[in-house]
C-alpha cells in the first residue's frame, strides 16, 4: 500500500492567474482547494483584486458557504477596483501592492493554506493585467497556476500565444506551478501532444464542456430575486439548457419544449402550468428545468392549491413582476456560475479537471512537511483518490432506491467506480428519467431474467446441499438481490458490493457469510466504523455484528480493526476497552478483556495495543498520565474495540449524536471479498463514502 501524498505535508500559497479574459478560474480553484483543505485540514480563497465588495464577489461567498472559514469576508480579499484605479491615478503603484500583501498576510496568519485567484480584467482586456497578476503572485512568494483560453485560436495561434506566455513568465522569474490551456477547440485538439511538459512546469490542456457554461436554477434566482412558489435542493440544481417564451396555445406549445428548457409564461397562463407538469410527469416526454412566471396577473389560487396538493413540484416554480420580454433579456444575460449547494455541478466539474490534469503530478509539486494529522476531509479526499487509482465493479442491490441512484451518479461524475445495479430495469430506469440523473454508464442488471441466475443457483446448490439446500431452493433464492450481487462478488463479476440502505443489516450479510466465508486468518467477521469528529478519524470496533464475543473473538476483532485502520492511513494504537484500566478492576467482563488482550499481543507482539482500558483514558492524555503514564497507546488510541455490541453500538451512536460526527460504516472485516452494510437512514455522502471504501478494500484482495 503506496501513499498518494505524504499525510504530513501542507500545500504552498497557489495563485491562480489568467492571460486573458474568457478563462473561468472558479473550477481551478475548486479542484485546488479540494486538494488544499484535505492535506492542510483548512484552506481559504484570497482576492487581490474585487470588483466592488467582497459580497459581491461570487468566488468568496462560494468558499465561504461551501467550506465555511470561520473568517470574516472582509479579509478574503486584497482590495476593490475603485481602490486600485486610486492608488495607479496617484501614482502609488508600490503602496498598491503593499496593501494587497498586508492584507494576504494577515488572512495567512488566520490560515496558512490559501488559494488566490487573480482579477478578472475589470477594465477590459488590459495587456498589462496578467503582468500585475504576475507582480502580485511574486510577491505574495506564491506559486503560480497560469491559465489561457484556448477557444477559437488553432495550433499556430496557440503556439505564438503560448511562447509569449513563457516569455513573460521567465521575464518575472515566476514560479510555476503548471499552465493550464481551457477551452481547446477542436481544430487544435492535438496541441497537448504537440507540446510537451517543459523541464520547469508541466502543461495541461482542458476541452471545452458545454455543461458548465449553462446557468442553474440557482443562478437565475440570484440574478432575478423572484418569488420562489416551489422549489427544492435538487430542483435548485438543475441545468438550464435553454429558455422558451410560452406565448402560444397549449397545443402549440408542447411540441415546442425540450429537456432542460426553462419556460417564461405570463403569471395568469395556469394551461401553461398544467401543461408543463403534465409533461414532465409523462413518460418520454420532455423534461423542463424550471417554469418562471411572469407580470402582475395574479397566479390562480386553484391552481396553486392543486399543485401545493401534489407536494414538492419535480422542477422549480419562480415568479417575477417584470414583463415576459424584460425577463427573457434578463435570464438571457444570465452567466452560470458554480452554486455552493449544487453537488451534482461540483461532483462534475471535479470530475472533469481530475481527468485532465494529473493531481498526484501537482501534489508532488505543491505540498511540505508539516506536523502529522488525519481530519475527515483529509480521509475523505485520500480515499477517493486512492479509490481512482485502481479502479474496481462495486454492485448495488438497491438500484430503485433513490439515495442508492444519486451517489450512483455521483461516483460515475468523479469517475471512482464501475457500478451495477440490481432490480427491476424499467422501475430503475423510470426512476433514473425521472430525476434526471446522467447513469449512461451504469449497468442494470434484473436477477430475474439474468443469464447469470442458472449459473449462481447451480454453484450456491453445490456450496450449500451439505446445508440441506435443494436446487430449487438455491434457484429461488437467486431472485434475491443480495443473494445475486453476492454471487456477482464471489464469482467475480464484480469487486465489491454495497447495501443495506432498504434491506437489514442480516438480510445484507447473511448472504456473505454463507457464500463468501472468512478469511483463513480470521476468526469472526467483525464491524467497524470510520468517526470523523472534527479534527481527527477514529476507528470504532465492533459495533454491528458480534453481540458478545469470547476473548479469541475480541482479540481477532482488535487484529482486523488494526489491519482496517492501517489500510485507511490511520496509525493503529488499539485500546480494547473496559470498565476499568490496568490492574484495578476485577470480574469476567474485564477479565474477558484482559484474556483478549494478552491473545492478541501474542499473535501481534509489535502491534501497539493497551487493555484493558478505560475510555477517557484512552482518548484524554491528561487522564492517561494519571493511570497510563508509560503507555504509548493511552490518551492517543486511534482504534476502539468494545468488549460486546450493546457498549460499541450504543458508544459510536451518542458519539455521532452529541458531537455531530460522521459515521462511515458499518465497514465488514475478516471476509475472502468486501461486502459492505449501510444504515437504513444513510444519506447519499454516507453511501459514497461507503462504495469508496468498498473499492480499496478490493484493491487489497487483489
Amino acid at each position: 500500500m503506496q501513499d498518494l501524498v505524504n499525510p504530513q505535508q501542507t500545500p504552498q500559497t497557489i495563485y491562480i492567474a489568467g492571460f486573458d479574459r474568457g478563462n473561468d478560474l472558479s473550477l481551478l480553484m475548486l479542484v485546488m482547494m479540494e486538494m488544499s483543505i484535505a492535506h492542510a485540514g483548512k484552506a481559504v480563497v484570497f482576492r487581490p483584486v474585487i470588483e466592488n465588495s467582497p459580497g459581491n464577489d461570487h468566488l468568496i461567498n462560494f468558499v465561504s458557504k461551501r467550506y465555511g472559514p470561520e473568517i470574516p469576508i472582509d479579509a478574503m480579499y486584497g482590495c476593490t477596483s475603485g481602490q486600485v484605479h486610486e492608488y495607479l491615478a496617484n501614482q502609488q503603484y508600490d503602496e498598491l501592492l503593499k496593501h494587497i500583501l498586508a492584507k494576504y498576510k494577515a488572512l495567512k496568519a488566520l490560515c496558512p493554506s490559501v488559494i488566490c485567484v487573480g482579477s478578472d480584467y475589470l477594465a477590459g482586456d488590459s495587456i498589462y493585467e496578467f503582468e500585475f497578476n504576475l507582480d502580485i503572485a511574486n510577491n505574495l512568494d506564491a506559486l503560480l497556476l497560469a491559465v489561457i483560453q484556448g477557444a477559437n485560436r488553432d495550433e499556430t495561434q496557440l503556439e505564438s500565444l503560448l511562447g509569449s506566455v513563457r516569455y513573460t513568465l521567465k521575464q518575472y522569474r515566476s514560479n510555476v506551478l503548471a499552465l493550464v490551456i481551457t477551452g481547446l477547440a477542436s481544430q487544435a485538439a492535438g496541441f497537448n501532444c504537440l507540446i510537451p511538459h517543459q523541464a520547469d512546469y508541466p502543461l495541461y490542456c482542458l476541452p471545452p464542456e458545454a455543461s458548465f457554461d449553462k446557468p442553474s436554477i440557482h443562478n437565475i434566482i440570484q440574478a432575478l430575486r423572484p418569488e420562489i412558489l416551489s422549489a427544492t435542493r435538487a430542483t435548485l440544481a438543475r441545468e438550464v439548457l435553454n429558455y422558451k417564451i410560452a406565448s402560444m396555445q397549449t397545443a402549440d406549445f408542447l411540441p415546442a419544449i425540450a429537456d432542460g428548457d426553462l419556460v417564461i409564461s405570463a403569471s395568469d397562463r395556469a394551461d401553461i402550468m398544467l401543461a408543463s407538469l403534465i409533461s414532465y410527469q409523462a413518460d418520454a416526454h420532455p423534461k423542463i428545468a424550471g417554469l418562471l412566471l411572469t407580470g402582475s396577473a395574479p397566479v390562480s389560487r386553484t391552481v396553486m392549491d392543486l399543485l401545493n396538493g401534489l407536494g414538492s413540484l419535480p422542477f422549480a416554480l419562480l415568479r417575477v413582476a417584470d414583463d415576459t420580454f424584460s425577463t427573457a433579456l434578463a435570464v438571457s444575460e444570465i452567466n452560470a456560475e458554480l452554486d455552493w449547494q449544487d453537488e451534482r455541478k461540483i461532483a462534475a466539474a471535479l470530475g472533469f479537471m481530475e481527468k485532465h490534469i494529473n493531481l498526484v503530478e501537482l501534489r508532488l509539486r505543491l505540498f511540505r512537511s508539516v506536523a502529522h494529522r488525519m481530519t475527515p476531509l483529509m480521509f475523505e479526499y485520500d480515499i477517493l483518490q486512492r479509490a481512482k487509482q485502481q479502479k474496481k465493479h462495486i454492485v448495488l442491490p438497491e438500484g430503485e432506491e433513490e439515495r442508492i441512484l444519486r451517489a450512483a451518479e455521483i461516483l460515475r461524475l468523479r469517475d471512482v467506480v464501475d457500478i451495477t445495479l440490481l432490480g427491476n430495469r424499467a422501475a430503475i430506469e423510470q426512476k433514473i428519467q425521472k430525476l434526471s440523473l446522467k447513469l449512461d454508464q451504469v449497468a442494470i442488471i434484473d436477477p430475474l431474467d439474468s443469464p447469470w441466475r442458472r449459473l449462481f443457483a447451480d454453484y450456491y446448490f453445490q456450496a450449500r446441499q451439505h446445508k440441506g439446500v435443494v436446487y430449487d431452493t438455491a434457484f429461488d433464492l437467486m431472485a434475491d438481490v443480495s443473494y445475486f450481487g453476492t454471487l456477482m462478488v464471489q464469482l467475480g463479476y464484480a469487486d465489491g458490493m454495497v447495501s443495506g440502505a432498504v434491506h437489514s443489516t442480516q438480510h445484507t450479510i447473511r448472504p456473505a457469510f454463507e457464500i463468501i466465508k472468512n478469511k483463513p486468518d480470521a476468526e469472526v467477521v467483525s464491524s467497524v466504523f470510520f468517526m470523523c469528529l472534527e479534527n481527527q478519524v477514529l476507528v470504532y470496533g465492533d459495533c454491528a455484528v458480534n453481540p458478545d464475543p469470547d476473548a479469541e473473538q475480541l482479540a481477532d476483532i482488535a487484529i482486523n480493526a488494526a489491519d482496517t485502520a492501517a489500510l485507511f492511513n490511520i496509525e493503529p494504537k488499539v485500546a480494547m476497552l473496559s470498565y476499568s484500566t490496568g490492574d484495578s478492576g476485577k470480574g469476567e467482563a474485564v477479565d474477558k478483556v484482559r484474556a483478549a488482550v494478552a491473545i492478541a499481543r501474542q499473535r501481534r507482539p509489535h502491534l501497539k495495543l493497551e487493555g484493558p482500558i478505560q475510555y477517557d483514558a484512552a482518548v484524554d492524555p491528561v487522564v492517561a498520565k494519571t493511570k497510563l503514564s508509560a503507555s504509548d497507546v493511552a490518551g492517543q488510541a486511534t482504534v476502539f474495540i468494545f468488549p460486546d455490541l450493546n457498549t460499541g453500538n450504543n458508544t459510536y451512536k451518542a458519539v455521532q449524536r452529541s458531537s455531530d460526527a460522521i459515521a462511515i460504516g458499518p465497514v465488514l472485516q475478516g471476509l475472502n471479498k468486501p461486502v459492505n452494510d449501510l444504515s437504513r437512514g444513510c444519506t447519499v455522502p454516507d453511501i459514497v463514502n461507503t462504495v469508496i471504501i468498498t473499492a480499496i478494500q478490493a484493491q487489497e484482495h487483489h
